[in-house]
């Protein structure tokens, strides 16, 4: 009787656990299929095709060319609260900085005319131990932010009336095991990136100026040791560019640290001591005079730098020998957006009706992404000549110094960077007709203004605060060749962030990028009141067997525990390091 009652009642089945993952896995693959199916993008293979939109067709948003129909919500300001980016560009329009860009040539020139190394070092002893210097350093990390050390190093030396040091890398290893032993070892030095650029007679090395510290007796005669300053401005806590006055420093070496940008060295336009405001403004120009701010960083490379001999021939090769009329730059890196490079082939458009001279204009590519120029060269080469080369990248600055117009394409916010200030452009020319610098934004950029250009040393970070409009079209607008530093133009706002890190320096910036000057007195005052031990190295007179020790290490010297520890490399050729 159990036994039938067993089999007369229906029992479920237990599902085992393998069916179970055959049938999530078949839904997952379902999925992926109807993604794959959906086209949310246009492709991006090293081939894709793009549609060139007809070139009449502009944006009511400032004359940008737009390539998609956007809905007419989008192409008009509501307000006349915010500006676009074309908006925001029309005070750069018109050649403002040609003059001044000028003034400063001339008075870069001048500078290192009275205080080059051709000259310093032939001063009589006397004059040559009470001469001051500014250390420039870099490392091969990355092109345009370690450049920026050594042009910060230049643009410091000028405001300082100092010469200038540019220092080599590979030179020393310093090893520290305790107070009295370290570790020392030594190669050959080398200028960063002399592989791909020369540098002029203007400057000196660590190695001469201990060599001519030594030969003109400066410590044993005139008593003056050869000592470095540093200061670093990646520390707010502790750097002095707003509150010391530079020009009243008597250490003979000055090094300014953490210069990774334009920014660093036009902070001093807001240092509290009219001496060292002056001196900033003589060389960066006012900064709330957009329209005529000079191309400072160009012109310091175009005194100090010149590319090598292979690069030199690379960009020839490239070129051709005819000078082109544009010159598209775009770092796109692994980036492949569609609508970055429709963008620039709108902002090409649109220099090529302000150009007017050439019914069939050269357009030179630069790029570290082969496979998108490739992709883009058949539709510039429906309305221009392009030309392009992947060694281009190497040295921007030798193609943009015979440039008309030079365009700068933003696919993503992080790869904004300012890059013709690295070309010196500036030619005879006072009417500046003959040049001029754009960037190109696709609409998906702007969908909430420029707020994702966050980068600190961005040309157009000072413009991304809550004066520009959202949801904006493509953009192709007229660019500044020196990054702001501040923010007193009409339309430039920070970001909170940027408020946040302003107070760190002990800056209280409003919304509007206004500075409260006399909260930046009382906070420097305060740092008077108890001041920071600052932390200086002592360059040791070497024989020539050790002059091969060129680098000057600056640790911070803070604890109790190492107070009064004064260390010396016994190879002699280094340094000592004591706290002030």
């Amino acid at each position: 009787m159990k036994e039938k009652m067993s089999y007369g009642v229906w029992r479920r089945r237990r599902v085992s656990v393998g069916s179970i993952l055959i049938v999530c896995a078949l839904c997952a693959g379902a999925g992926l299929l109807m993604l794959n199916l959906r086209q949310v993008d246009p492709p991006t293979s090293p081939d894709f095709y793009m549609q060139i939109g007809n070139l009449d067709s502009e944006s009511e948003n400032g004359g940008g060319i737009e390539l998609e129909t956007e809905p007419q919500s989008k192409s008009k300001r509501n307000s006349s609260s915010c500006a676009t980016v074309e908006e925001m560009g029309k005070e750069f329009e018109g050649g403002g900085f040609w003059e001044e860009s000028l003034r400063v040539r001339k008075f870069i020139q001048h500078h290192f005319d009275l205080n080059g190394a051709s000259r310093v070092r032939n001063l009589p002893p006397e004059q040559f131990c009470q001469h001051g210097f500014v250390m420039g350093k870099a490392s091969e990390a990355g092109f345009g932010n370690e450049m920026y050390k050594i042009l910060s190093g230049a643009a410091l030396s000028i405001m300082l009336n100092r010469s200038l040091i540019i220092g080599q890398t590979r030179h020393i290893a310093i090893y520290t095991f305790s107070c009295a032993h370290i570790g020392v070892a030594c190669c050959r030095g080398k200028f960063p990136f002399e592989d791909y650029i020369s540098y002029s007679n203007f400057s000196f090395t660590i190695r001469e100026i201990k060599h001519l510290w030594r030969l003109n007796k400066c410590a044993n005669k005139y008593g003056r040791q050869l000592v470095m300053r540093s200061d670093d401005f990646e520390k707010p806590a502790q750097t002095n560019v707003l509150c010391s006055n530079w020009i009243e420093w008597k250490q003979p070496i000055i090094w300014f640290q953490g210069t990774n940008d334009a920014v660093a060295a036009q902070f001093f336009l807001k240092n509290i001591h009219p001496g060292m405001r002056n001196a900033a403004s003589t060389l960066f120009g006012k900064p709330e005079d957009l329209h005529s701010r000079p191309n400072v960083f160009g012109e310091l490379m175009r005194v100090l730098i010149t590319p090598s001999v292979d690069v030199q021939e690379a960009v020839n090769w490239v070129l051709g020998g005819a000078e082109p009329d544009i010159s598209l730059h775009m770092r796109m890196l692994m980036n492949k957006s569609v609508r970055a490079a429709q963008a620039a082939l709108n902002c090409i458009k649109k220099s090529m009706h302000n150009l007017g001279k050439s019914p069939r204009p050269r357009v030179v590519l630069v790029s570290d992404n082969p496979s998108l120029v490739k992709s883009i060269t058949p539709n510039i080469s429906k309305f221009a000549e392009a030309c392009w080369d992947y060694l281009c990248s190497v040295n921007c600055g030798t193609g943009c110094s015979k440039q008309s117009w030079y365009i700068h394409t933003v696919p993503e916010s992080s790869l904004l960077t300012n890059v013709a200030e690295k070309c010196s452009n500036v030619r005879n020319d006072p009417t500046g007709s003959s040049f001029a610098f754009l960037s190109s934004f696709q609409g998906d950029l702007l969908r909430e203004g420029l707020r994702f250009q966050i980068g600190w040393g961005h040309v157009w970070n000072r413009f991304a605060g809550p004066l520009s409009c959202h949801s904006q079209p493509n953009q192709c607008a007229f660019t500044p060749l020196l990054p702001p530093a501040w923010w007193d133009g009409l339309w430039q706002s920070p970001l909170p962030r940027d408020i946040k890190r302003l107070a760190e320096y002990g800056i209280e910036l409003s919304g509007f990028g206004t500075i409260d000057e006399n909260h930046l007195r009382s906070f420097c005052s305060s740092r008077k009141q108890a001041p920071l031990g600052r932390t200086v190295a002592q360059v040791v007179a070497a024989p020539a067997a050790a002059e091969s020790f060129t680098v000057i290490i600056l640790p911070p010297v803070s604890t109790e525990r190492f107070r009064h520890c004064s260390i010396t490399i016994k190879t002699i050729a280094g340094f000592n390091i004591a706290q002030e």
